[in-house]
């Protein structure tokens, strides 16, 4: 196999991972079984992937869920620890923490501050504006 060869058959695995993680995210995952599922070490798959796509797979597997915790926040009146278990997270610190590093506020907080957008907005413009960006990266982004 070349070295070409190679490289298109890891980026497929690793598309494989993200799709099965976009479609997966409120089911019970970790690192290890998303590696076993492409047969690659835990180890090899986090770097490849941080490599691919600019984040570890626990890192992106967050983001998903906060980015669907927003739009439950936004759409129903769930209590927050309801959300924190439909999108997946057992414990609602951890999801309370990534929640506010992800979206700069804490679930509760984004919910009352107007998580619900302009009704005169696009359904797909409302997906764009309302995407989690970590703190760090908006920060950066503010220097340009």
């Amino acid at each position: 196999m070349t070295v070409d060869a190679a490289r298109l058959r890891d980026l497929a695995l690793l598309r494989r991972v993200r799709d099965r993680i976009d479609r997966d995210h409120a089911q019970p995952l970790n690192v290890e079984d998303l590696a076993a599922g492409v047969h690659m070490s835990a180890g090899h798959l986090s770097r490849r992937f941080k490599l691919v796509f600019g984040e570890s797979p626990y890192s992106y597997l967050m983001t998903r869920r906060v980015e669907r915790a927003m739009t439950l926040l936004r759409a129903t009146d769930a209590s927050v620890t309801d959300i924190c278990h439909a999108v997946g997270c057992g414990s609602l610190g951890t999801f309370s923490t990534r929640f506010t590093e992800l979206v700069g506020v804490p679930p509760s907080v984004y919910r009352e501050r107007g998580a619900h957008p302009s009704t005169d907005m696009l359904p797909c413009i409302v997906r764009q504006v309302s995407r989690p960006v970590r703190n760090r990266e908006a920060a950066a982004a503010g220097r340009d």
